[in-house]
């Protein structure tokens, strides 16, 4: 398997800081890092985005995740791992992800539920890194990025 070209961003270096300062906002907004992770995880899984899965395995990896969570994180809903503000996210990464799904896509339970367990600053930084990571997905999954091949 080959990719298509190089990563866009990467192809077109001026777009890469602004990514990069995006995503590291998200991470000054009071979620811990297991749930961004997770959140980036799930989403990518859904994208079917091999290289951010591969990735985003090591990374939860690295923040601490726990293997039983990366083991179940695509039947979340099934499993007793997740706490109630991880399922929240979880929730909120599903519907924000799959906008065309459904007429409203990320509808008053899901973010009622989300806003029970997080404040406005870190629903922002849940929905930067639900946003950042279809980004990425987009620009992955398009031009057949290799998983593995970043390191």
């Amino acid at each position: 398997m080959q990719p298509r070209m190089g990563n866009p961003a990467m192809v077109l270096p001026a777009a890469m800081q602004p990514i990069q300062a995006v995503l590291a906002a998200t991470r000054t907004g009071g979620v811990d890092g297991e749930t961004l992770e997770l959140v980036h995880l799930r989403v990518s899984q859904i994208n079917g985005c091999s290289a951010c899965v591969d990735g985003g395995v090591k990374t939860a990896r690295k923040a601490g995740v726990a293997e039983d969570k990366l083991a179940t994180v695509a039947a979340w809903r099934e499993t007793p791992y997740f706490t109630d503000p991880e399922r929240a996210a979880l929730a909120l990464a599903e519907a924000a992800t799959r906008l065309a799904d459904r007429p409203d896509a990320v509808d008053d339970a899901v973010w009622d539920r989300a806003a029970a367990h997080f404040d406005e600053q870190q629903l922002a930084a849940i929905i930067l890194m639900i946003g950042m990571t279809n980004l990425f997905n987009r620009l992955n999954a398009t031009t057949r990025q290799i998983a593995g091949a970043w390191g």
